[in-house]
């Protein structure tokens, strides 16, 4: 038994596939995935061909007929459903209207789908394996980055031949430009499966490696950065992780107490600089403002020590820093001097780490602060040659419960009846069974429960909170009547006492603008968005028919090996 699928390619792009002496299809290719156990039967190529036949099928309509320029992929760390419900009532109370029906920038896209984000080893997943789905089309395991699922975490000799190709990759290869922005370290899990290549999300300088990692050859990710094999590398890199780029005697330039990180004595920051002498390197608001971007060939930005700051603190940084909207602009701005296009992925990546801390309020800022991003983009693009795709690689366990009225405060104490069986709630905040208040946002797990930690007594706790360990609560749920739960450093409260909170594995949400948009639709595989989104970019479909991915019919089945995209550097 096999699974069908079908995808037209238009004559024009098949003209791109040089490598092969094809034909244009007379109607329709047909794309056969065989029948396998799952899960032991999954191997990288069934996932890629698995991803480029569901793809196919998507693109039965009119969307295959559209190709894109340009693509720009954003990346809502963790951003779940839940949070973008939550973000879009904060955002419009907010601005002072109707939050329940205000939507954020990327929820006006006219074409949706729902992703499901589980690895191959995890029901849950993490943020590396996931990205590297996004940016491969092939799922693999957690803690990978840019390596299939056959080795074993951490065995760096294993994982030789097993590097997966990125979009980014492929894009440099193509001759297009390309960037990656975050508010993240640049090395940190999402950026680098754009351009690196470890069994080892945490290696992403040089003294995390382990002996034996060295001892086989494998490169931390800021190395991996400096040192991209196609081209001029990475044509724009903006983000955090300063320390990890500089050699362990050099003092930070903005923290004078701080030093750099490697052990390897290599200053890359000034490599980079001598590799591209007509470029820019920045490291603070001002130097990035006085750029003449549409005359700046490549861009490097290293804004803090480690990650940037929420958007919550980002005006109170003494040296100042770029909000993830300027960021965006700025990359754009560079990037589409390059008249055969532009790949381009922006991460909100903070929108994660304020989950992970509890904190609500920061993950909704940081959630609109990524939407403004994605403005950013619509206004400096334009929509008949740029596809964006606004998707998250997981979710976590925010949740939005309770009977709240319409227009209460979306981090407020919940106002409204407390079952659905009942006509009218009270004056005030409606009680839980034990009498008490509560709110409607809170999380299944994490450091906001309310026992006593070793660092804040029993009680509603307060960002930050990195807990060692809990005792168990002894007064039940603390009286939240006088409390500020809208305070930015309130931290909502979790049912299950853990150090950090965890992520969820529900789908995510998938939304589109431009050519190709429209064949994001259904429930999909998360590795399938990166098939969507070559389906409609004829350069990389010709770039990957050059390296022998792509069947007769020039549609991309195949996964196309690392070694032969490295051997393309001498095309």
């Amino acid at each position: 038994m096999r699974f069908r699928c079908s995808f037209a390619l238009s004559s024009m792009l098949l003209a791109g596939c040089t490598s092969q002496a094809i034909q244009p299809p007379a109607h329709t290719t047909q794309v056969d995935v065989p029948s396998i156990q799952r899960p032991a039967g999954e191997t990288p190529q069934w996932w890629f061909r698995h991803g480029a036949a569901e793809a196919a099928r998507a693109n039965g309509g009119a969307g295959h007929t559209q190709k894109a320029k340009n693509v720009i992929v954003f990346l809502g760390d963790g951003m779940g459903v839940t949070t973008i419900a939550a973000a879009h009532v904060y955002a419009g109370q907010r601005k002072g209207v109707d939050g329940e029906s205000y939507r954020l920038s990327f929820e006006k896209f006219p074409y949706s789908a729902l992703s499901r984000t589980y690895e191959t080893d995890q029901q849950t997943p993490d943020s590396a394996g996931t990205m590297t789905a996004i940016m491969t089309g092939v799922k693999t395991r957690a803690g990978f980055i840019g390596i299939s699922q056959v080795p074993v975490r951490q065995d760096c000799a294993a994982s030789k031949g097993q590097e997966l190709v990125t979009m980014l990759e492929l894009a440099s290869a193509a001759g297009m430009s390309t960037g990656a922005v975050t508010t993240t370290r640049i090395t940190h899990a999402t950026p680098a499966a754009t351009y690196g290549h470890l069994p080892e999300r945490n290696w992403e300088v040089d003294t995390g490696l382990t002996a034996a990692a060295r001892t086989a050859g494998c490169k931390d990710f800021a190395a991996q950065l400096v040192d991209f094999p196609q081209r001029a590398g990475l044509t724009v890199a903006l983000g955090g992780g300063r320390t990890e780029f500089m050699p362990a005697a050099q003092v930070d330039p903005e923290y004078h107490d701080k030093h750099g990180q490697r052990a390897d004595g290599r200053d890359l920051i000034a490599e980079w600089k001598r590799q591209h002498p007509q470029g820019a390197y920045v490291w603070n608001l001002d130097q990035l403002q006085a750029l003449d971007l549409s005359h700046t060939p490549q861009l490097f930005g290293l804004f803090e020590p480690s990650h940037m700051h929420y958007e919550h603190e980002r005006a109170q940084d003494r040296a100042g820093e770029p909000s993830l909207a300027q960021m965006t602009a700025s990359a754009i701005e560079v990037l589409k001097q390059n008249p055969k296009g532009f790949f381009l992925m922006v991460e909100g990546g903070r929108i994660d780490h304020a989950l992970h801390a509890g904190n609500a309020y920061r993950a909704l800022d940081e959630t609109v602060a990524m939407a403004d991003a994605v403005q950013a983009a619509l206004d400096h693009t334009d929509p008949a040659d740029t596809l964006i795709v606004v998707t998250a690689d997981h979710s976590h366990t925010l949740t939005f419960a309770g009977y709240p009225r319409r227009g209460n405060d979306m981090l407020g104490l919940v106002s409204g009846v407390t079952d659905s069986y009942d006509e009218k709630g009270s004056p005030g905040p409606a009680l839980d069974a034990a009498g008490k208040p509560y709110t409607t946002l809170g999380f299944a797990n994490g450091a906001g429960y309310v026992g006593a930690s070793d660092i804040q007594p029993e009680g509603s706790k307060h960002f930050p909170h990195e807990p060692g360990q809990f005792k168990a609560a002894t007064m039940g749920r603390p009286d939240l009547t006088t409390v500020r739960t809208d305070d930015p450093s309130y931290m909502q409260e979790a049912t299950v006492p853990l150090k950090a909170e965890t992520h969820g594995g529900e789908d995510v949400a998938v939304f589109a603008y431009g050519p190709g948009a429209s064949a994001f639709h259904g429930e999909i595989e998360e590795n399938t968005i990166f098939h969507v989104i070559v389906q409609h970019t004829p350069a990389l479909v010709r770039e990957l028919c050059a390296l022998q991915a792509c069947d007769a019919q020039g549609l991309p089945i195949n996964r196309p090996l690392y070694k032969d995209w490295m051997d393309s550097r001498q095309r």
